[in-house]
């Protein structure tokens, strides 16, 4: 394996989630033969920020103790922590290296994700992200804070995993025409990742249109080779009905762009990106 080549980069909180970010992660960075790094950040920021100044109206006795007992709290949460977040790395990379990774690589960060992901985000080639995280593990119906966050910021293709993994055998791509579904197009024409697959091509639109924009798109992955293609074209809401159509046709996963309207058009109308968020039980693949 190639170490200059861009990473796998899997995110990993020990979350319930962790390892199906993790096998969903060894699946690519096996396929398409790049290496495969595990990160886990620890966010002292969020602690700090949950702390109450209580010192203000007690003598200056009683407040130095109490500050000097707080910051032996926070020195013992860090440790905490850190012990924590050895251990998850640890777990998270036998079990790649079971799944026939044979050096995964390791990061225990400080600080945001976000910012950790901003510092080395031209080394990444796909990210893979639970849908939920701690805070929201039990709750199928919500996803986690920062994904949109993420999602938004990066210009890297963002794997959203929502339920233990399953080799992907069927995918879909979301196709509308736009330039982040021709470059999903492009990519699973080119990429070992998608090759033997079945991939069914979905626009949801006027059949009219649906169908001249499909059959762009078919013939250029046709042309690819190695790639069953099958098409549809549908119409309704189109976050249903692509939900709608996983469920029906068992799509192990699907290929879409991601919030190319404007903020403003998000907040009037809602972002389709993160309807799909919601809804969909499946992994999603998101483009910038």
């Amino acid at each position: 394996m190639n170490t200059n080549k861009k990473i796998v980069l899997a995110c990993i909180d020990g979350s319930a989630l962790t390892n199906a970010v993790c096998d969903y992660a060894a699946w690519i960075a096996q396929r398409v033969d790049v290496p495969l790094k595990l990160l886990h950040t620890i966010d002292h920021h969020h602690e700090k920020a949950a702390n109450t100044d209580l010192s203000g109206n007690i003598g200056m006795d009683s407040r130095e103790h109490l500050l000097e007992d707080m910051a032996d709290q926070e020195q013992e949460q860090s440790k905490i922590r850190l012990q924590q977040g050895k251990a998850v790395l640890a777990e998270a990379k036998e079990r790649v290296i079971q799944s026939g990774i044979t050096n995964p690589l390791t990061r225990l960060q400080h600080g945001s994700l976000l910012e950790s992901l901003n510092d080395i985000e031209q080394d990444i080639r796909v990210l893979v992200v639970g849908a939920r995280g701690k805070q929201h593990e039990d709750q199928e119906n919500e996803i986690g804070a920062k994904i949109d966050g993420l999602i938004r910021s990066l210009h890297r293709p963002i794997l959203v995993a929502y339920e233990a993994f399953k080799a992907p055998e069927q995918i879909m791509i979301a196709y509308d025409g736009s330039e982040a579904a021709d470059k999903a197009v492009d990519m699973v024409a080119t990429s070992p990742l998608y090759k033997g697959l079945v991939c069914h091509l979905v626009c949801v639109g006027k059949k009219d249109s649906a169908e001249t924009l499909l059959k762009q798109a078919a013939s250029k992955l046709r042309a690819a080779g190695d790639i069953e293609i099958i098409t549809a074209s549908l119409q309704g809401k189109a976050e249903e009905e692509l939900c709608a159509y996983q469920s029906t046709h068992n799509i192990d996963m699907t290929i879409m762009g991601a919030f190319s309207h404007t903020r403003l058009h998000d907040i009037l109308l809602g972002s389709f990106t993160h309807k799909m968020l919601l809804k969909t039980k499946r992994p999603l693949l998101l483009l910038r």
